[in-house]
């Protein structure tokens, strides 16, 4: 057990804990949460010995091994399956012991340490490091490409799956998701819910944390306080406390009308019932959570978008990709700079946007979503096709790494005051710094260099200009990769108060339901239309995943297991001769069907506790949806059933996923 007793932590002068006293049971899944800055990252070094307490206490059982991943990018020339394999130190130990062994011709210690090396499931570890490799997103040919050769977002997803190999008893993720795509984060998902030790999260991703978390530890002004649930239940708990204190609303009123009118209006239509229904599940939740978001000392507020044309792009037959040579160019006709032939990521995409459309562009990274982005914003130019803008069209742009894009020996009223020339703004220096105030940038932070602002204070700054060009049309990529969840939570509302047309790339789920009306998916080289919402695209995700398994299963009916140490002939010999025997019988069904019939068995038990499981849910639901429940005398109450429903969802989870996990194994089977 994790035991904080009174303790007291300081950064510099700053106080982030005061007098907390906390425990975390074995086996827990935790999530830390609080504002930028409030010393989560803190609480992480004092777990992995880094920093000290100033007063108290911090008990952690000397024999837990702990995990975490480094905050910054490897660099090394190992490959990447070796380099995730390195992860799990103690089987690198047992290698290098029996590697000196066997050139010491100690054959005595040398079958010790095959028998470690068995009892440590040492022949396995390639296969597991490339299945958490593909599961992080990568191809099947990187998986041996040395780690030098990536990226620094694949080196952290490299460094990411190196902690998940380390076998561990606590692990500790401080914004895991950051450089992980939609498809990557829901495998993620799948794999901490099977992780059996105990688990402490940092993340800015609500859907995230709710899948993830069973507890929720809130640092707040110095306070560090448990609740039980996912961070749902503690953000409907902690705002009943702040109702207490506060009884408008008002802030969140234009999202629910927004909520509230596309329910209205696609209730009744079979293309968009399933997107109603996920609005009326966001409605339910917008309304107990509204105060907890309440005191957010940002404004996010778009103007109106105006008049806008109709269509507002309009692309027929677009190749999207890069020219000759790699180099941008701008929309403007006219041929690449470069040399060789041009890099064509989309072919053919046809898209018509109109005004009012919202909507959310669903793809594994690689695919091209950014690709689409930037030549609807006009970095890139078509490599074929016709694409025509309409006239008096205003584009808000928020690049990827849009924050890479300011100036950091420029000030924000610098930056804002240079915009407004550009645009031919006539905003007086007063109204300028009136408009960085909405932004929380006011005082010595309007006039200070932005060079050591965080991301997240820039990413405020990026958005605040595309607030102030007035769009009528809004492209944004990656819009919440800086931002904590305050901040996510304004960007949210205000994109729901946006009239004007929304293209929204995101890996954050919340903003693509509250925001996006509508999906496209880019995939295998197409702009598609995808009638579904992300429940369904989360299912789409699942089926594609099990036709490449069995795809590669086919293609590679054999492990690689050349690079772990083989196990002795005489041990390994009757397991051959088994597998030759086997192999040699006619495959008429009947020899799977033994190994068959017991999962099915747990299939059945399976769905019976997820009937069980749904029933309870929905009586707690309905407990939760009494106003009365709400009301001093039944405090008690209300405490209770939020911890049940937070356990109920969580346990209904680990249900469903083994379910899923035994169906797949019974369609590999039928695929032999």
């Amino acid at each position: 057990m994790i035991r904080f007793q009174n303790l007291a932590l300081r950064r510099g002068a700053k106080l982030l804990v005061s007098d907390a006293t906390v425990q975390i049971a074995p086996g827990e899944h935790v999530g830390l949460v609080g504002d930028n800055g409030s010393g989560k990252s803190s609480l992480v070094s004092l777990l992995l010995g880094e920093l000290l307490p100033d007063a108290g206490d911090v008990f952690i059982p000397a024999h837990w091994r702990i995990a975490h991943v480094a905050q910054h990018a490897p660099h090394s020339e190992r490959g990447a399956t070796e380099f995730v394999i390195d992860g799990d130190r103690e089987l690198r130990q047992l290698e290098a012991d029996l590697e000196k062994a066997e050139a010491a011709h100690d054959g005595h210690a040398a079958g010790e340490l095959h028998a470690k090396l068995a009892d440590h499931d040492a022949y396995t570890a390639r296969s597991r490091a490339e299945s958490l490799l593909l599961g992080l997103g990568f191809k099947p040919a990187q998986l041996d490409n040395p780690v030098s050769s990536f990226s620094g977002g694949w080196k952290m997803r490299l460094a990411l799956a190196q902690t998940l190999m380390s076998p561990s008893d606590l692990m500790l993720l401080d914004e895991p998701t950051n450089h992980l795509d939609l498809d990557a984060i829901v495998w993620l998902e799948e794999w901490l819910a099977r992780y059996p030790g105990t688990l402490v999260i940092i993340s800015h991703d609500r859907d995230f944390l709710d899948s993830a978390i069973g507890v929720t530890l809130h640092l707040d002004e110095g306070k560090l306080k448990r609740y039980g649930g996912n961070y749902s239940t503690f953000e409907k708990e902690r705002a009943i406390q702040l109702a207490v204190q506060q009884s408008a609303f008002i802030k969140q009123q234009a999202h629910i009308a927004h909520l509230e009118s596309f329910i209205a209006r696609f209730k009744a239509k079979a293309s968009k019932a399933r997107q109603a229904q996920s609005r009326v599940k966001a409605l339910e939740r917008m309304t107990l959570v509204a105060p907890a978001h309440a005191s957010s000392p940002v404004q996010f507020e778009f103007a109106d978008a105006g008049q806008s044309p109709n269509p507002m792009i309009h692309m027929d037959h677009v190749a999207c990709g890069y020219p000759a040579g790699g180099s941008d160019v701008s929309l403007r006709p006219g041929p690449g700079t470069g040399t060789g032939k041009p890099t064509v990521i989309l072919g053919s995409v046809s898209l018509t946007l109109i005004p009012g459309q919202r909507i959310g562009v669903l793809g594994a990274n690689g695919q091209g979503k950014t690709t689409l982005v930037r030549t609807l914003a006009g970095e890139l130019a078509p490599l074929g096709g016709d694409l025509t803008l309409g006239r008096n069209l205003a584009i808000g742009y928020f690049a990827q790494h849009e924050i890479e894009r300011l100036r950091p020996d420029d000030t924000p009223i610098g930056h804002i005051t240079r915009l407004a020339r550009e645009i031919n703004s006539r905003a007086k220096e007063g109204e300028l710094r009136a408009f960085l105030g909405r932004f929380d940038f006011s005082g010595d932070m309007a006039v200070s260099k932005i060079a050591p602002f965080s991301g997240g204070e820039k990413a405020r700054l990026a958005l605040a200009m595309i607030v102030f060009r007035r769009p009528n049309l809004l492209l944004l990529d990656e819009p919440t990769n800086h931002l904590d969840l305050e901040m996510r939570e304004s960007l949210t509302m205000a994109l729901a108060q946006f009239d004007g047309t929304l293209i929204l790339v995101s890996h954050d789920r919340h903003l693509l339901r509250s925001t996006a009306d509508e999906f496209i998916l880019v995939a295998d080289g197409k702009v598609e239309p995808f009638n579904g919402d992300l429940d369904d695209y989360r299912q789409w995700l699942e089926q594609r995943t099990r036709a490449a398994a069995r795809q590669a299963a086919k293609a590679q009916p054999q492990a690689q297991g050349a690079r772990v140490p083989a196990a002795p002939a005489e041990a390994a010999a009757p397991k051959v001769a088994a597998s030759k025997a086997e192999a040699a019988k006619p495959h008429d069904g009947r020899s799977t069907g033994g190994q068959r019939k017991p999962i099915e068995r747990e299939i059945a038990k399976l769905e019976q506790e997820i009937e069980r499981l749904t029933a309870e849910k929905a009586r707690l639901e309905a407990l939760l949806g009494d106003p009365d429940l709400y009301l001093p005398p039944r405090q008690a109450e209300l405490a209770a059933a939020l911890a049940r429903s937070g356990d109920i969802g969580k346990r209904l989870d680990m249900a469903e996923a083994d379910w899923m996990a035994r169906q797949e194994t019974l369609a590999r089977m039928a695929a032999l």
